[in-house]
């Protein structure tokens, strides 16, 4: 079942700074307890993050917003 809470990490400003997003992204991931999720906010779709985390077991929704960016969520079962 899909977690209602889901903490919301944008990377854009990380991205914009010249920084990579993804050892945020893992202290985020590493840190969920069950019941929660996160959601990354990409100006890109994040397909290698996406396939990495289901190969850990993790679930995960997408969606494009209106401002062009993508949020996706993850979550394990």
């Amino acid at each position: 079942m899909k977690p209602k809470t889901f903490k919301i990490l944008d990377v854009r400003p990380l991205l914009a700074e010249g920084t990579e997003p993804f050892a945020a992204i893992r202290e985020r991931v590493d840190a969920l307890t069950p019941g929660h999720g996160v959601t990354v906010i990409a100006p890109f779709l994040p397909a290698p993050l996406i396939e990495l985390l289901k190969s850990e077991g993790f679930e995960s929704s997408m969606e494009r917003r209106a401002d062009g960016a993508w949020a996706v969520n993850f979550w394990r079962e």
